[in-house]
């Protein structure tokens, strides 16, 4: 036994040395650990994201540094500090996705930005009222969108609010006979289009979404001064390639008012003008434009064109126009005005026709079949709703029978009969098979339709 008082009594390791049983310390912060310290260029990263709206540091940044602030950067900034200075698409995708359910950016030339920013300004147009929304609202967006906006599609224009005292009790008449001092004009596009250099495509629809009970005839109305705003806005907007403005209820006055703004534009070749009241007077005006533009498609399906309208048209086809798609669908042309299309078809550059709905019979389908004997430019012709009797469809499968470029040709609800209806369907089957032969092998293209036809068809029926 030792009886040296200097020695301890070894009695196991020291319990203050066990790291299980060592304090713990509990920071304030739960995600704070000792083991993962941040680093200080995450700290610098995490302060200018902080302070991105008074500071906006991004250009002077390595491109390394500028991909971690732009994924860190929240949706809630201000659009005067993030409009011209942020491009990045991931950026743009969580503002999109954050404002709307569905979105689709192939709509916007595949651009998450450009979606952002049309739909954006879609919204401020739809919901502007005149006299009351202050135009500094859409002037202070122009120079934030001015770049981004390629395609605009305006769904609905709010009209005026009117007053207690404003609102007769007849102006709620269903006959659609408004008169024109009940009208009230919409919002004024000249405060708008002038400022976007890159819009190539618009879309107008004069009316109001969901209204109700309060449906009057006269929000619907396409009023005398909307039509001179938007025809000098259009004028004044040199890039505009596509002009739609179905259903406003536009008649021969208002379309001629249009026309003379149209006349040379440099850029417009598209022109939708469906669903409209234009009658044989208004279409005797586009006739003319067709003589002073561009123009290579044309709407004019539901309207109340007749045979001296059709006429019109077809004499500038046939002689001036570089037109390749005309659609008259939902016509009265008749016979007459039908016979007139057929002719000009004969010298013209057009590639795809509609005539369905126009009371046509077998004098046209006659016609049309001695056109397509000799044409070697129509593509694709639709023909459906008209009586064209079983007559019409053997001359029509004798015309069709000789054309080697024509590929579609809607003859449903036509009476042609089962045989002439199987056989010209045999015959575009034949026809579509050349052309996906000389697509797949370009040394024999040459031999089986002419030039210029493979390259606006699509293989993918």
């Amino acid at each position: 036994m030792n009886s040296n008082p200097w020695v301890t009594k070894y009695s196991g390791p020291n319990p203050a040395a066990d790291p299980r049983r060592m304090r713990r310390i509990i920071a304030e912060d739960p995600e704070w650990s000792l083991a993962t310290v941040p680093r200080l260029v995450h700290l610098c990263i995490a302060h200018i994201v902080r302070n991105f709206a008074v500071r906006p540091l991004l250009t002077e940044l390595p491109a390394q540094h500028k991909a971690s602030v732009l994924a860190q950067l929240p949706c809630s900034l201000p659009l005067q500090v993030t409009a011209n200075l942020v491009s990045d698409d991931g950026y743009w995708r969580r503002c999109c996705l954050q404002c709307w359910q569905v979105c689709d950016p192939s709509l916007h030339g595949g651009s998450w930005k450009r979606m952002f920013f049309e739909r954006l300004l879609k919204k401020v147009v739809e919901f502007f009222v005149p006299d009351t929304t202050e135009p500094r609202v859409v002037l202070d967006l122009i120079p934030l969108c001015r770049d981004s906006v390629n395609r605009l599609e305006i769904d609905q224009l709010l009209p005026p609010v009117r007053q207690a005292g404003d609102r007769p009790e007849e102006e709620g008449s269903d006959t659609g006979s408004e008169s024109e001092g009940l009208t009230t004009d919409h919002f004024d596009f000249n405060l708008l289009l002038n400022d976007l250099p890159l819009l190539e495509e618009l879309a107008v629809t004069y009316g109001v979404k969901d209204c109700g009970m309060n449906f009057q005839w006269n929000v619907f109305q396409f009023t005398a001064q909307d039509c001179s705003s938007l025809g000098k806005a259009i004028h004044d907007c040199p890039a505009l390639r596509v002009l739609r403005l179905p259903r406003n209820r536009i008649d021969d006055q208002r379309l001629r008012v249009l026309v003379r703004y149209l006349m040379n534009h440099p850029a417009l070749v598209e022109l939708d003008l469906s669903h409209n009241l234009i009658g044989d007077v208004g279409a005797k005006a586009l006739a003319k434009l067709l003589l002073h533009s561009g123009l290579q498609t044309l709407c004019l399906c539901d309207n109340s064109i007749a045979a001296f309208g059709a006429k019109a048209i077809a004499y500038k086809v046939r002689r001036f126009s570089s037109l390749r798609c005309l659609n008259l669908r939902l016509n009265q042309i008749g016979d007459e005005g039908g016979e007139a299309i057929a002719r000009a078809l004969a010298t013209s550059s057009v590639e795809d026709i509609n005539l369905a709905s126009n009371e046509l019979s077998e004098r046209v389908a006659t016609a049309i079949s001695k056109v397509l004997m000799r044409n070697q430019t129509l593509r694709g012709i639709n023909l459906s709703c008209n009586n064209i009797g079983p007559e019409g469809g053997k001359q029509l499968l004798e015309g069709i029978s000789m054309n080697k470029t024509i590929l579609e040709c809607d003859l449903r609800l036509t009476q042609i009969g089962q045989e002439s209806e199987y056989a010209i369907g045999q015959i575009l089957n034949s026809n579509r098979e050349q052309v996906r032969d000389a697509t797949c092998h370009p040394a024999k293209a040459s031999r089986v339709i002419p030039q210029g036809v493979s390259d606006h068809f699509n293989t993918s029926d």
